[in-house]
């Protein structure tokens, strides 16, 4: 009897990866700036979902806790690699070295300028802005409250102004979150398939 219960909790959270996957890969891409492991990032939040699914499925706002998982998980991310950073003087590459000096914003692009935000800035500024989120929706997904989504959003989109040269700053960065890496299915849905014993 139990099979019946596994089996409609497999189909509804498939249903699930389907319609959030691409747009959680995106999230991950612009949080972290590395469209290599985004993939990763979305699969892994994916899969600790699924691993609660009875308490997300139950959840008011499912897919902002998906994004809140992808955001966590982007932090601990982007806390490692300043370490790492630390240890070897490297980050996103060599050559950022040399721009840390914001006298050339006109040169930096929308991804190297959400880079050099404050994570939380830069969360708030992606949610808001590349995902169309609302205020609620965003502090939902962060974890923190409506009035810190506003201040850390227009924080952000400032320093942003500032780093592009530029007050299109939130058609820019729709824009990013447009061309930044979707869903390329695949091995990353064939894990979600294993992690589920779904067969295809």
């Amino acid at each position: 009897m139990g099979t019946v219960v596994d089996d409609a909790a497999s189909v509804e959270f498939h249903a699930f990866f389907e319609r959030h996957y691409a747009e959680l890969s995106r999230l991950a891409h612009l949080l972290t700036g590395e469209a290599d492991i985004a993939d990763d990032l979305a699969a892994d939040a994916l899969l600790a979902l699924w691993h609660r699914w009875d308490r997300v499925r139950a959840a008011d706002h499912p897919a902002a806790y998906a994004r809140g998982v992808v955001a966590n998980l982007a932090r601990t991310r982007i806390r490692s690699a300043v370490r790492e950073r630390r240890r070897i003087a490297l980050f996103w590459s060599p050559r950022e070295e040399r721009t840390e000096n914001p006298d050339v914003p006109g040169v930096v692009d929308v991804q190297e300028a959400l880079r050099r935000l404050p994570f939380r800035k830069r969360a708030c500024v992606v949610l808001r802005h590349a995902f169309d989120l609302s205020e609620k929706d965003t502090a939902l997904a962060l974890g923190i409250s409506v009035g810190t989504v506003k201040s850390q959003t227009s924080k952000g989109m400032t320093e942003l102004q500032r780093l592009l040269g530029t007050r299109e700053v939130p058609r820019r960065v729709h824009a990013a979150a447009a061309t930044a890496r979707g869903d390329e299915g695949g091995s990353v849905r064939a894990r979600a398939d294993e992690a589920t014993g779904r067969d295809r």
